[in-house]
C-alpha cells in the first residue's frame, strides 16, 4: 500500500529523512520509534501528503504522491479519504465551533448528504464515548478529549490507513489505556496503524511492527516490534534506553493482546 523510495527531506539544509525506503503492507500495526528529532514527525506528514519528498519517491496504491498530484481535486479527495492524520497537539487540528462541526467537517467536504453526515459523527462520537459532548465547544475540552474529538474527525471519511502523531503525549492514565485499546481494535478490524513515539511501553502494546530512527535520521532498524525491543544494546546506542534501565522486553508480548490491566 505504502512504499517510499530513497526520500530525504530538509528543513533550511538540515536533514530531518535520509535514504529512507521502506514498504508498508495493509493491516500493518507500524511504530515509528526513535529519539526526538530523529525524523518520525517528519515522515509521518510526508505519509499523510502535507510535505513531498524533496528526493526520492512516494507511492501510495500504486501512485505516487506529490504536490503537483495533490492539487488535483479527484486524486486529493481520494487520497485523503483513504490516509488519515492525527496531529500530536490537537489544538492544532481543532478549529470548528462544537464537536459535532468538528467532526462532521470531513464528510461535509466530501459531499455527503447531511443525513449520512448525521449518521457518521453519531457513530464516531460513539466510537470513542464523545456523545454527550456533541454540542459542546472543542476548546473548552481537555486535553485526552480533544484528542478524542481529532481521532473521532479522522475517523469519520472511514480511512483505512490511520497515522498517529505521539497520540498518547500528555494524556491522563485512564485516556492513555483507553487509546491504547481502541487503536489495537482499529488494527484488529482492518485498519492499517502508523504511529510515532519514543515510549518503548506503548510500542509494544500498538504495534507488531518498529522501524527505529537513530539521530543521524536514517533508520537504524526495521524488524518486529518484539526483535527491536529484545535487542537492548540497539535501543542503548539510540538513546532510547540508558545504562541504568533493565531490558525494553521481558516477555513475549503477544501480538496485539491489549493493555495490562495490571
Amino acid at each position: 500500500m505504502i512504499e517510499l523510495q530513497h526520500v530525504f527531506y530538509s528543513y533550511e539544509g538540515a536533514p530531518a529523512l535520509r535514504d529512507i525506503s521502506l514498504a508498508i503492507q495493509p493491516g500493518d500495526a507500524v511504530c515509528l520509534l526513535g529519539p526526538n528529532g530523529s525524523g518520525k514527525s517528519t515522515l509521518l506528514r510526508l505519509l499523510s501528503g502535507l510535505l513531498e519528498p524533496q528526493e526520492g519517491s512516494y507511492r501510495f496504491d500504486g501512485e505516487e504522491v506529490t504536490r503537483k498530484a495533490l492539487k488535483n481535486a479527484e486524486f486529493s479527495k481520494r487520497f485523503h479519504q483513504r490516509v488519515g492524520f492525527v496531529f500530536q497537539d490537537s489544538d492544532t487540528q481543532l478549529f470548528c465551533p462544537t464537536v459535532f462541526d468538528e467532526v462532521a467537517f470531513g464528510p461535509r467536504q466530501m459531499g455527503l448528504s447531511e443525513e449520512d453526515v448525521e449518521q457518521r459523527v453519531s457513530d464516531c462520537l460513539a466510537l470513542l464515548e464523545l456523545t454527550d459532548f456533541r454540542s459542546r465547544q472543542p476548546y473548552h475540552l481537555s486535553g485526552g478529549e480533544k484528542k478524542k474529538v481529532a481521532i473521532a474527525a479522522t475517523l469519520a471519511l472511514n480511512p483505512e490507513v490511520l497515522i498517529l502523531d505521539e497520540p498518547m503525549n500528555g494524556l491522563d492514565p485512564k485516556t492513555t489505556r483507553f487509546m491504547t485499546e481502541f487503536l489495537i481494535q482499529l488494527n484488529r478490524a482492518g485498519k492499517t496503524i502508523i504511529t510515532s513515539t519514543h515510549h518503548l511501553s506503548l510500542a509494544r502494546r500498538i504495534s507488531t511492527r518498529a522501524i527505529l530512527f537513530e539521530s543521524g535520521h536514517h533508520v537504524a532498524a526495521d524488524c518486529s516490534t518484539y526483535d527491536l525491543l529484545a535487542n537492548r544494546e540497539l535501543l542503548l546506542d539510540v538513546g532510547l534506553l540508558d545504562n541504568g534501565e533493565g531490558p525494553a522486553l521481558t516477555q513475549d508480548p503477544s501480538r496485539m493482546e491489549g493493555p495490562s490491566t495490571s
